[in-house]
């Protein structure tokens, strides 16, 4: 419903209250961002996790993401939302380690203390690779985890950080040589240990 100036319009909701767009379209739209949100929330999450080491820090770069997405929804909801959210994400990422220092204040697990032997084995693997990764630079971290984790190509990191590919295998091969040196009894091909 539109009043005389044009604008859109709403009507009461009996049952809550509250206002209800009539606008289908919009509505639509804003239902779909809803369910794309829903549906990667935690993959994107836990990349975010991995390229900054901090889960505070992760949850905010993905909603700052997630925020700059909803602004430009209409436009890449047809194209390519991954590859746009992922864009946003790694380079805020490496751009917030450009502004300010980072400064881990201690490792502790955000996780119980395991209940087996394996387990336990695990969990130190874990803060290993996680003590290993804080040794990279920003940008080699996130060629890391764009590559090894993410499963991209050469190209694909390179046009989600917004370099060339040549860049991203210096940075990779820079990246495998510091946590081969942070994780000597780890084979970082196979990913078994030495």
């Amino acid at each position: 419903m539109r009043d005389d100036e044009g604008r859109r319009g709403t009507t009461s909701d009996d049952e809550g209250g509250g206002q209800v767009p009539q606008d289908d379209e919009r509505w639509q739209a804003d239902a779909e961002f809803v369910e794309y949100v829903r549906a990667r929330q935690h993959r994107l999450l836990r990349a975010a996790y991995l390229v900054c080491g901090d889960l505070h820090l992760a949850e905010d770069l993905l909603q700052g993401a997630l925020v700059k997405l909803a602004r430009q929804w209409d436009r890449v909801r047809d194209e390519q939302p991954d590859a746009y959210v992922r864009r946003i994400l790694y380079r805020d990422a490496v751009s917030s380690w450009r502004k300010r220092r980072h400064e881990v204040l201690g490792l502790a697990p955000a996780w119980d203390a395991p209940a087996a032997a394996h387990e336990a084995e695990q969990v130190e693997r874990r803060l290993d690779v996680l003590r290993a990764l804080d040794v990279l630079t920003p940008r080699q971290r996130a060629t890391v985890v764009l590559r090894f984790f993410e499963d991209r190509s050469e190209r694909e990191t390179a046009d989600v950080l917004g370099c060339s590919v040549g860049t991203v295998k210096s940075q990779t091969h820079d990246a495998l040589v510091r946590l081969r040196a942070a994780m000597p009894r780890v084979d970082l091909e196979t990913g078994g240990a030495r």
